[in-house]
């Protein structure tokens, strides 16, 4: 696909933090990633990178997704992915919300006090 195929690409504007990896470097940095789509993103943070960088992004329940820096401006890059991806499962929930789930994630189970309870 060329560059004007990837433009076409239906974009999701969201914001999710994503750890980011230059390939040959072992350090992680954290970014912002503002726009997602299945061909690419739009990241925001303080890497160093130049256009035609190779990187990995961790983007939620996608896992790592190799790609190449396309531009630059200031402090956000965009970011083609070698192969394409389904947008939507970042947006999904980390952890499930059944019994497994921490409590702040679960829906809350209304408290009854047993002693105003009304005896049929």
């Amino acid at each position: 696909m060329d560059e004007l195929d990837h433009r076409q690409l239906g974009r999701d504007s969201l914001f999710l933090m994503a750890d980011l990896r230059v390939v040959g470097s072992e350090a992680e940095h954290r970014v912002k990633v503002r726009n997602l789509s299945a061909g690419g993103m739009m990241a925001e943070g303080q890497v160093k990178v130049t256009r035609g960088t190779r990187i990995e992004v961790s983007l939620r329940n996608v896992g790592w997704v190799e790609g190449v820096v396309a531009w630059i401006q200031e402090n956000r890059f965009g970011i083609a992915f070698v192969e394409e991806i389904d947008p939507k499962l970042a947006r999904e929930p980390v952890a499930p919300t059944g019994e497994g789930a921490p409590r702040f994630v679960r829906t809350p189970v209304p408290q009854v006090d047993p002693t105003r309870l009304r005896k049929i």
